[in-house]
């Protein structure tokens, strides 16, 4: 980040080691770092400094990450990566789910940290320079805007978070290609290596949204063994089964909803 303005980091946690070692992580990576111990001093200076990235605990005194995160999203989209000490999925679906673009579970790697700190400020960064006259996406009565990042169902507005945005943009500009979750996860987040469930539980909140019926998508396919196709024609039920054998559905359960 030589010769560029440093990108300013909240880091919000009320631990004051977990902060402090954090900060001096991302500080020596050369991110400028404000440090706030609760969520309504989060929320008071990230409306003075304008942050280009949240880290923030979950579990905070008073108003917990959850909330502090709801509301730093109502006020303007700003990348955000949740820290938690729980880490089952259904803590990570309420984090991505109101709009997290990742989540570390503690104890962590400071190294990792601001390793997926850069990731994520790399994907925002890609967001704002998409070139002004990119066309539409359009299939499956999806509408899809990547200038004014907005997209419809039918008419209808879809209410997508960021990532959930970039994740159907991804499906939408590779129609009937198999694509790995790997290869989600390097080319919508920008890691290089993470946990592979985070890839499921958007494509999960992805399908709620634009399937008619989740349980049975039709254009958000899975292709057993390898992760997921988007099929413009609306496919039809199992059409990719029958290609793996059971030690790779059973790793594959929870990704077929």
């Amino acid at each position: 980040m030589q010769n560029e303005t440093p990108a300013r980091v909240l880091v919000v946690d009320d631990d004051p080691t977990v902060a402090e070692v954090v900060s001096g992580y991302l500080g020596r990576a050369g991110f400028a770092v404000d440090r706030a111990a609760d969520g309504p001093a989060a929320l008071e200076l990230a409306a003075a400094v304008r942050p280009d990235l949240v880290l923030l605990d979950l579990m905070l005194p008073g108003m917990d990450g959850l909330e502090v995160c709801r509301r730093l999203r109502a006020a303007g989209p700003v990348p955000v990566i949740m820290l938690t000490a729980r880490g089952d999925e259904e803590d990570r679906i309420l984090g991505l789910e109101i709009g997290a673009d990742d989540y570390v579970t503690k104890p962590f790697s400071p190294r990792e940290l601001v390793l997926r700190a850069e990731a994520v400020l790399r994907r925002a960064r890609s967001r704002a320079d998409v070139p002004p006259s990119a066309p539409a996406l359009r299939a499956a009565g999806i509408v899809l805007d990547p200038v004014a990042r907005q997209a419809t169902k039918d008419g209808a507005p879809l209410a997508l978070t960021l990532r959930e945005f970039d994740l159907l943009a991804f499906l939408l500009r590779n129609p009937g290609r198999a694509c790995g979750r790997e290869e989600l996860m390097h080319k919508v987040w920008g890691w290089e290596f993470g946990d592979l469930s985070t890839v499921t539980v958007h494509v999960r909140r992805l399908r709620a949204k634009v399937e008619d019926d989740p349980a049975r998508p039709r254009f958000i396919r899975t292709v057993w063994g390898v992760g997921y196709r988007f099929d413009p024609e609306g496919g039809t039920e199992d059409d990719t089964a029958g290609t793996s054998d059971a030690a790779t559905r059973s790793g594959e359960a929870g990704s077929r909803e």
